[in-house]
């Protein structure tokens, strides 16, 4: 008998995790990856002795697994913001899915907890860019205003270090930092005492402060495109660098366009911060397109279809 914790590695899915596990301790198999590894349930052969479950991965990318998994009688309990499609309804299956633009899988699984956790809630809102949501759930905690800052730069720290090609580019493979994490119940005491959360932010920092020299490649006023090289520190800070700009132009949507190997681009897309909607349309037009409706990405976009892209980015967001 196998239980199975599969989960985005980034901060909303670690920190969904850890949440979780705090509440309810289980040994368990670690299924995960960068953050664009989303088909973690291919992983998982499993039997009707198992159970799994599913944090921050999008249903409908894992559909097919779902019901190979549900037809084998297996235990499945999944919890996401993400488009989700059509769901099957089986006894082995709950679902605690919500896809409002305003959540994510933290929020989520502190709803499912009536907040027994919720601290580490904060840090993945956070780190998922819900800025407004953890902010509110922190005025009702006793945390001062520089431990609430504290929580921020953790989740920012913990997400940017999900971005990469692969494991290689990361400063820790994210089994690992759920396995570092997994002790401290207050994340306040992993910040002061653990030398990986010091380990995540310089490089976060260090790699933010490349970016930030970057000149976008086409803006209008609604829109602006930046093109970034094809080397591990890009890679790392595509998503929180995309965050970033988000906050400084609320209004305009971002699209960061990473280099690759093959001629193609790794995608990554934030709609406008004042409204949180389109990123998931845009992003589903292409094969390896996916996400949320504030935030989406492309794995692989053939350098030849760079001005369609561009083009419907343009579209999706005027």
């Amino acid at each position: 008998m196998t239980h199975y914790d599969v989960f985005n590695g980034d901060a909303d899915g670690i920190c969904a995790l850890q949440q979780l596990r705090l509440a309810e301790p289980k040994q368990s198999a670690l299924i995960t990856g960068v953050k664009r590894d989303i088909q973690l349930l291919k992983n998982i052969d499993g039997n009707s002795s198992d159970s799994i479950t599913v944090l921050d991965i999008s249903f409908d990318k894992n559909r097919s697994d779902v019901i190979r998994l549900l037809e084998k009688d297996i235990q499945i309990d999944y919890f996401d913001h993400h488009f989700a499609g059509d769901m099957p309804t089986h006894s082995k299956l709950n679902t605690y899915i919500d896809t409002a633009r305003d959540t994510c899988t933290s929020l989520i699984v502190d709803a499912y907890l009536s907040g027994t956790h919720r601290l580490w809630a904060i840090v993945g809102a956070f780190g998922d860019n819900f800025d407004e949501k953890a902010m509110g759930l922190a005025q009702h905690t006793n945390l001062t205003d520089s431990e609430i800052e504290m929580l921020k730069d953790l989740g920012v720290a913990i997400n940017y270090n999900a971005y990469g090609a692969s494991e290689a580019d990361l400063h820790f493979k994210p089994d690992d930092l759920v396995n570092l994490i997994r002790p401290f119940k207050n994340p306040l005491d992993f910040i002061k005492e653990s030398e990986t959360s010091h380990i995540l932010q310089a490089g976060y920092s260090e790699d933010l402060a490349k970016a930030s020299s970057l000149k976008p490649e086409y803006t209008t006023d609604h829109t602006a495109l930046y093109i970034l090289p094809n080397q591990a520190w890009a890679r790392r800070v595509s998503g929180v660098f995309a965050n970033s700009l988000c906050k400084v132009h609320p209004e305009r949507a971002h699209a960061l366009l990473t280099e690759q190997d093959n001629s193609s681009y790794l995608v990554s897309v934030r709609a406008p911060l004042a409204t949180k909607t389109g990123a998931d349309n845009l992003c589903r037009q292409f094969e390896t397109g996916g996400g949320r409706q504030a935030a989406a990405g492309i794995n692989q976009l053939p350098a030849d279809d760079y001005k369609l892209f561009l083009s419907k980015f343009n579209q999706q967001f005027a």
